[in-house]
């Protein structure tokens, strides 16, 4: 499948300054899913990403299955990690169907990506089975650093894109308020809203710090309780 997707993939090949917030928050969310989602058996992941995520769902989930749209991404996930027991499908997220249904379906990260993401949520909601639970993380354009940096004159929106986001292939950035109402729209209704990351300062300021690890879990486990300044936004979703 030849698609502009790889064209991004540059961006996951860990040798850009924002790898450190991406460790961060790709390490911690999945396991707050673990936490929410308890002992279920299927789970549907939307995204390969930077990988991080795939080892921590597999080890807990017997039945995992990853959409990735990229050729490019998914070879170097697979050269990164040759053992994965996931099962990896090549396809876009807008056509991809099945008969199956999963007790847990993830989009990390992925709804600021996506020409459509109404489309999505809603397409991925007849995905789950009885019961099922959809965990959707995503940028928070109030997070703390960037409200102070439009205080201080040096961001005119925080809801502007950076250099960084369009390498990425990012398209929107995400408040709680917005992300409410789209997960409404596709309805659905979100059970739990926590934060992922209180990130207090720009990336190349929290790197010239120094800070100890314990010093940025402290700064997730914080977070939990405030999405609207946190990096990104965790949500629980169910259908109505």
């Amino acid at each position: 499948m030849s698609n502009t997707l790889d064209s991004h993939v540059a961006a996951y090949q860990s040798d850009n300054l924002y790898d450190f917030d991406n460790e961060i928050l790709m390490t911690w969310y999945p396991q707050r899913i673990l936490h929410q989602a308890g002992a279920r058996s299927s789970l549907l992941e939307l995204g390969l990403g930077h990988g991080h995520t795939v080892d921590i769902f597999s080890s807990k989930f017997p039945r995992h299955v990853v959409l990735e749209g990229s050729p490019a991404i998914i070879q170097n996930f697979r050269q990164k990690h040759p053992a994965s027991r996931a099962q990896i499908i090549e396809t876009y997220f807008e056509e991809f169907s099945t008969d199956e249904r999963f007790d847990v379906i993830v989009m990390g990260f992925i709804l600021e990506h996506v020409d459509d993401p109404l489309q999505i949520l809603r397409r991925y909601r007849s995905f789950l089975a009885p019961g099922g639970k959809m965990f959707l993380a995503v940028p928070n354009a109030e997070v703390l650093n960037r409200r102070l940096g439009h205080l201080a004159g040096l961001l005119d929106d925080v809801t502007t894109l950076s250099e960084n986001d369009h390498l990425l292939g990012h398209k929107r950035y995400y408040t709680v308020s917005s992300l409410r109402a789209e997960v409404t729209k596709a309805d659905c209704e979100i059970d739990r809203l926590e934060g992922i990351y209180l990130k207090p300062f720009t990336t190349r300021q929290l790197l010239n710090l120094q800070l100890d690890r314990k010093i940025i879990d402290g700064l997730c486990a914080v977070g939990i309780d405030y999405p609207e300044l946190s990096c990104g936004i965790l949500a629980e979703v169910s259908a109505k």
